[in-house]
């Protein structure tokens, strides 16, 4: 197996490109991929700030690394969500990361900061784990990018996530959210600018990436993802990648092209005139009077913690 670019020995098979590349040339290709999302869809400007939504996984730290070796003028912020030892483990990972590249990361913990974890926030509320998490995440981001002065909150989701979920949109042909489901969401009524530079790159060139660096990430799923819709539609996905590569590039990426401006009138109006109030609260932009963060702050309030056990995770 030889490099596509200089004809040496190659690390990695790229079958959805049909290429295969040595370690220098497959780095150069991750960097090239990035670039063009950026460049493309308008994601940043060379002078901009970015905030880097990073978890401790492959896809954020990964995504980080990327966009500082582009020049990007990029900051990390992790939040500790407080599942058990996995959310130690991945800000340990995210820690590390940072200081080993003399790089700001920003920390903020549910627990700590705001009085309750994601365990203890889904058994009160009584909704799935994952409800509460992207609710918190998306609130503490949107924030800390706002206080920061930065320019875009940059996601790590690559190519598979946003190929599953719009695998599971169009199955349930949700147009509310296949309206929203683009690489860039532009800032609006209090919120920052966020951007997906990965959409070109998938899970498995991820990992090679950060293998590839060096760099250390959190190897398990979350363990409250178990049952998770989105991983089944990724394994469905995987299988016809499988048959036929380059598939869920395609999918994705014609979608973006051809169908998601057709969506436009499917995504809500903020509010009866167009806008969003602010919560009496926090300040954040909402619907209503209190927002949803605040809400579940509240009902979690007089909760008694959950506990996940003792649970050993495998790390790389």
């Amino acid at each position: 197996m030889k490099c596509r670019a200089c004809r040496g020995p190659a690390v990695i098979d790229l079958p959805a490109h049909n290429a295969n590349f040595c370690v220098e040339h497959f780095l150069a290709f991750c960097r090239d991929q990035v670039s063009k999302a950026i460049t493309k869809h308008e994601m940043l400007r060379p002078d901009e700030r970015v905030l880097v939504a990073v978890s401790g996984g492959k896809d954020s730290l990964a995504l980080w690394d990327l966009l500082v070796d582009l020049g990007y003028q990029a900051d990390g912020f992790v939040i500790g969500l407080g599942i058990g030892e996995y959310s130690d483990a991945s800000t340990g990972f995210a820690r590390a990361y940072a200081e080993q590249r003399g790089l700001t990361l920003l920390e903020t913990s549910l627990r700590d900061d705001h009085g309750f974890d994601i365990p203890t926030a889904a058994k009160a509320t009584r909704r799935v784990p994952c409800s509460a998490c992207g609710l918190s995440k998306r609130h503490l981001f949107d924030r800390a990018a706002l206080d920061g002065g930065y320019d875009a909150v940059a996601t790590g989701h690559n190519l598979d996530d946003e190929a599953a979920v719009l695998f599971g949109n169009t199955l349930r042909w949700s147009t509310e959210y296949l309206a929203r489901q683009r690489p860039v969401l532009p800032a609006r009524d209090g919120f920052p600018r966020k951007i997906k530079p990965l959409i070109r790159l998938g899970e498995r060139e991820m990992a090679a990436y950060c293998v590839l660096r060096g760099i250390d990430y959190i190897v398990e799923e979350c363990p409250m993802a178990a049952g998770n819709k989105h991983l089944r539609y990724k394994e469905a996905l995987n299988a016809i990648e499988a048959e036929s590569p380059g598939s869920k590039h395609a999918f994705y990426h014609e979608f973006l092209a051809r169908a998601v401006d057709r969506f436009a009138d499917g995504a809500p109006a903020a509010g009866e005139d167009g806008h969003l109030g602010a919560c009496e609260r926090c300040g954040a932009p909402s619907t209503n009077e209190v927002c949803a963060f605040c809400l579940l702050v509240e009902r979690t309030a007089s909760a008694v913690p959950v506990s996940l056990g003792e649970t050993r995770w495998a790390r790389r």
